[in-house]
């Protein structure tokens, strides 16, 4: 854990992970990066408006045996709504993505692009597109292409291992499998990322530390 001030406001900054670079000031919503020497803004970033998501940062959760907390989120949207994707840390120091959508929850942990052997998967990472229906085979497992879309980052906040600053846009596509498994491919002009996981819900994770929300309550496992 390092805690730095803030380069914009002078507030403290509290870096939670050696691995992960960029901490979004809580006061001034300045991205701050941490380079060899000390520390660097990177621009101001968007305040993110309210929803209704039972997550925030601070909470926390287990899967597949191991203990994580929520520490950053970026927030999406594209013309028929949006989504929020929620880093998840281990105690080991790795990270994951918690993908949260129309109160559908998905674990998801980022692949090598370069490692990737499907066709599509292929073409989309050399700037092509894909369309509903598409199958792809990769690392055994059949995912068709459920939806794909141009998103726009909303803002973000907390640590995260990238800077997601508001009107970053990106060309995302949707897989799933018939076993329940799940895939996100995005894109922007510089590179591509990809991403595998699985259908989840918050009592799977026994999450705790949810967000109070006035007129919901609780569910018994937070």
């Amino acid at each position: 854990m390092q805690t730095v001030n803030c380069p914009n406001c002078g507030a403290e900054v509290t870096f939670r992970s050696p691995a992960l670079p960029i901490r979004v000031c809580d006061y001034c919503h300045t991205a701050v990066m941490r380079i060899e020497d000390g520390v660097r803004a990177m621009g101001q970033i968007a305040v993110l408006p309210f929803d209704v998501s039972p997550l925030q940062i601070g909470s926390r959760g287990r899967v597949d045996g191991q203990a994580f907390d929520i520490v950053g989120r970026v927030r999406w949207g594209w013309g028929d709504g949006f989504w929020n994707e929620w880093l998840m840390l281990f105690g080991d120091g790795t990270h994951a993505w918690l993908g949260e959508a129309m109160g559908d929850f998905m674990f998801l942990r980022e692949q090598d692009v370069g490692s990737l052997r499907s066709r599509l998967l292929k073409r989309l990472v050399q700037s092509g597109e894909a369309a509903p229906g598409e199958e792809a085979q990769e690392a055994g497992i059949a995912y068709k292409v459920v939806d794909q879309r141009i998103a726009t980052c909303v803002g973000s906040e907390g640590e995260l291992p990238f800077t997601a600053p508001a009107d970053w846009l990106v060309y995302s596509v949707d897989l799933r499998s018939p076993g329940g498994e799940c895939a996100s491919f995005q894109r922007d002009r510089n590179q591509a990322s990809f991403y595998v996981g699985r259908y989840v819900t918050l009592a799977e994770l026994r999450m705790s530390g949810l967000r109070q929300i006035e007129g919901w309550a609780a569910p018994s496992y937070a």
